[in-house]
């Protein structure tokens, strides 16, 4: 690697161990605003700096390994020079790690996000697809250690959903969701299909990262108009006896969100307000990418949600 990079990793190292001191200092533990920000900048280096720390042991490894090539004993010199061999490919394999680890990401990236899937065209299987969407996103959520709430929810008659809005909590969330938004398409014989032919259905997919409430942009409680309605489907007789579920309109923009999942108004509130933030905010930047877009005469895809992203053909296996 080149002096220049060594040299930035051994300050990002220095970096990390300030960042340890800091944070155990009762003055920034008492400062909420000092206390997110620098736990957020530690743990946002802290994968770069194990991989550093990886590739230090490695190099005193191999210093060791290479000692032992002036030894007599034939054996222990032909372990060394196996191992050393093994362990030069795992320091190139690392300090390639360490490069793509250090490309710059989007500060939404290590946020949370919410996932709307809507069914779209295809009927009945449009909406057991979009079911399908959610058993496979619910999975991948588990796989990574990340949490799952539904926000609220319509069901289809036939199972699945007509629309489901999902926030996944986590590290990297958005970051490893982003790229789901768009149109995703199955080819398949429904359920619903007598006659064996294959059909083609299709859902659409929106993730939007959370907007962090210290950094959300302050609405007008004039632009808003909060509805309460009951709640429908199961919840028990204290949900659908009471008027719980949430409906907010954003007067300027015309964004609606629903909340009814929690028992609580308050919190259905609280829900549908920050599903509201994070749509005005996917709204703004799907705007800038409009615009550097068109600037460049040109579209990159991810300015468009409309782009087919995924097919997933079931006959055919892919």
């Amino acid at each position: 690697m080149k002096p220049t990079l060594l040299n930035s990793l051994d300050q990002l190292v220095d970096r990390y161990e300030e960042l340890a001191a800091l944070l155990s200092d009762p003055e920034v533990i008492g400062n909420q605003t000092k206390f997110v920000a620098f736990s957020q900048e530690y743990s946002d280096i802290e994968p770069v700096v194990q991989l550093v720390q990886r590739r230090r042991e490695l190099i005193s490894d191999l210093g060791d390994l290479e000692g032992l090539l002036s030894s007599n004993d034939a054996d222990i010199k032909e372990l060394a020079e196996s191992e050393i061999l093994s362990c030069k490919e795992s320091l190139l394999l690392l300090e390639s790690e360490l490069q793509i680890a250090l490309i710059p990401r989007e500060p939404e990236d290590s946020k949370s996000a919410f996932i709307e899937i809507r069914a779209g065209t295809g009927g009945d299987e449009a909406g057991l697809f979009a079911g399908d969407l959610v058993r496979m996103y619910l999975k991948f959520a588990e796989s990574q250690g990340w949490r799952t709430q539904v926000i609220s929810e319509s069901k289809a008659e036939l199972g699945g959903y007509k629309e489901i809005i999902l926030k996944v909590v986590g590290d990297q969330v958005f970051g490893r969701l982003k790229f789901e938004s768009g149109a995703h398409r199955v080819q398949r014989i429904p359920a619903t299909e007598s006659q064996g032919r294959i059909h083609t259905s299709a859902c659409t997919v929106a993730v939007m990262a959370e907007v962090d409430p210290m950094a959300q942009t302050a609405i007008d409680t004039k632009d808003l108009r909060i509805d309460t309605f009951r709640a429908s489907g199961a919840g028990g007789q204290h949900v659908n006896k009471t008027d719980s579920a949430i409906r907010i309109t954003h007067l300027p923009t015309g964004l609606v969100v629903e909340c009814q999942e929690e028992r609580s108004q308050h919190k259905n509130k609280a829900r549908a307000l920050s599903l509201l933030h994070a749509r005005i905010e996917d709204a703004v930047r799907k705007e800038q990418q409009a615009k550097v877009a068109s600037e460049r005469k040109s579209l990159v895809g991810s300015g468009d949600r409309s782009e087919r992203i995924r097919t997933y053909n079931f006959p055919q296996g892919r």
